[in-house]
């Protein structure tokens, strides 16, 4: 019954009955405390100069083509 709505349920219930009742707590804790929040919310110096560097880059202007 894997893969199924039923097959989800029975695997849900029985690792409660062998982990315990918080064992998706727990699991979900886990996730939330080894998270890594980076990326330009935790450094705004970071993204002041990301987004020059995307505004020059759009302001070039179209590739030129070598026809040679």
């Amino acid at each position: 019954m894997s893969g199924t709505k039923a097959g989800g349920i029975k695997a849900a219930k029985s690792n409660k009955i062998k982990y315990g009742k918080d064992f998706y707590s727990r699991i979900g804790q886990k996730g939330g405390k080894l998270g890594h929040t980076g990326g330009f919310a935790a450094n705004p110096t970071l993204a002041k100069l990301a987004g020059a560097k995307g505004g020059r880059l759009s302001k070039r202007g179209p590739a030129k083509k070598n026809l040679a």
